[in-house]
């Protein structure tokens, strides 16, 4: 080492470290290309813990609207075709503007606009309180749903500028906070608005109330941390060299997944517990708990789905995540009660590790377009779910509820379309994967 060079160490060594950090951080950005693994010290995990948290509210409160679709039918004698408007209504406004608001996002960001959009959800839910006729409760649906639609795009994008280059661990900890609101809503309204009536509903608003404070704070963060992080990660970011036909190609393949992946999701959501009913002729209460394991499955399945993608590749995760869980849905509908359990709880696990590897996968084909991909794939596995209840509830009452099951065991076979999907990953993250 030259002289020079070590009169330079002794100069860094006799700092203090408050100092050096200025100096080490602008040497950390000048570097053009750093492995994820490098970066894993930025990852503001308080940040992902808010939007983590900030999504189980709000998909604890978006799933309190079926919750409670027999006490609306029974209080206003309402027709199931009118049950279908309220869900019709939140579900337009729900998936159709995720994408809209991404896409806007994308070109002029907007840090404050998840307080604003949760500010929607908490007027919805005290409209859903005090609705006295059936155009008011299609208005509160509606605004619950316009809540949703900020909420997703827009707290998935802060997710990835938290996520210090770990993309997969960020997404799957924002998607399973949803999944945990997804499973205590139903409960909660068991324990809450079936005791107490409708205008209970009143006291979910406190949530959306504490959800708007904490995204106040996280806009904050957008606002003098994210978006410079957002800058930096874009110059360091790996534009895949693609042509715009494999992009398309890569983004209708992972549509197809996704539409295998809510099918089947929504047939269990809506209707396993009416299937254990009728051919185990288990109880109501019993039939809840076996769902509930299920919706816990899904959650764990979303928090693994992410780092796996990080560590060995998202391609894979998504390959084995729906064709893996193929054999256990062919099995399911042949099975006695206990196995019945094992497989459906096995079924969401691998089914549920999927979704942030095909978001994150989605967001890295299309760079510079997070709000509009994230939009496009919250919303579109919305509209899917919305869709399947309906079909698949004609289906049953055309042939049994039996059939459904028989007939959605086969969706998983599109996960072989996952063949044609590119392995995004730069050259050298491929060859350290293969010779470990």
């Amino acid at each position: 080492m030259a002289v020079g060079d070590n009169m330079s160490v002794r100069a860094t060594q006799s700092r203090p470290v408050c100092q050096c950090l200025p100096d080490i951080r602008s040497q950390m950005n000048q570097t053009s290309l750093l492995p994820a693994a490098k970066t894993a010290e930025d990852t503001s995990f308080a940040i992902l813990f808010a939007v983590s948290f900030c999504h189980l509210l709000n998909d604890m409160m978006q799933a309190l609207l079926p919750a409670i679709y027999p006490t609306l039918k029974a209080d206003y004698h309402l027709s199931f075709a009118q049950i279908g408007l309220v869900t019709l209504a939140f579900q337009m406004t729900a998936s159709l503007l995720q994408p809209a608001v991404g896409f806007y996002s994308d070109k002029r960001p907007m840090p404050y606009s998840l307080p604003i959009g949760m500010l929607f959800t908490f007027v919805g839910l005290l409209l859903l309180s005090v609705a006295r006729n059936y155009p008011t409760i299609l208005a509160a649906a509606a605004l619950i749903g316009m809540g949703s639609s900020v909420f997703h795009p827009e707290s998935s994008r802060v997710a990835r500028m938290a996520s210090g280059g770990r993309h997969g661990l960020a997404q799957s900890m924002f998607q399973t906070g949803g999944n945990i609101g997804s499973a205590l809503g139903p409960l909660t309204a068991a324990f809450i608005v079936l005791a107490w009536g409708q205008s209970s509903v009143a006291w979910y608003s406190l949530a959306a109330l504490l959800a708007i404070l904490i995204l106040w704070n996280v806009g904050a963060w957008y606002k003098n941390h994210g978006l410079k992080r957002a800058t930096s990660a874009r110059r360091r970011q790996n534009h895949p060299e693609l042509s715009q036909r494999q992009i398309m190609l890569s983004l209708a393949v992972l549509l197809a997944l996704i539409f295998s992946k809510y099918f089947y999701l929504t047939s269990i959501n809506s209707y396993y517990t009416f299937y254990l009913i009728h051919k185990f002729h288990t109880s109501v209460q019993s039939a809840q708990l076996h769902l509930f394991a299920f919706l816990a499955a899904v959650a764990a399945g979303a928090f693994v789905g992410g780092p796996v993608g990080d560590r060995f590749g998202r391609k894979y995760v998504i390959w084995f995540s729906i064709l893996g869980a193929l054999p256990f849905t062919l099995l399911m509908p042949y099975v006695d009660l206990f196995w019945t359990s094992i497989f459906c709880a096995a079924i969401g696990f691998i089914l549920a590790s999927a979704f942030p590897a095909i978001v994150v996968y989605a967001q890295e084909l299309m760079p510079g377009r997070v709000g509009m991909v994230s939009g496009l794939f919250y919303g579109f596995s919305f509209g899917m779910g919305a869709i399947a209840a309906a079909v698949l509830g004609v289906i049953a009452d055309a042939t049994s509820i039996t059939f459904i099951f028989r007939i959605c065991a086969y969706l998983p076979l599109l996960g072989l379309l996952a063949a044609f999907l590119p392995d995004l990953r730069p050259a050298h993250a491929r060859i350290a994967t293969q010779a470990d």
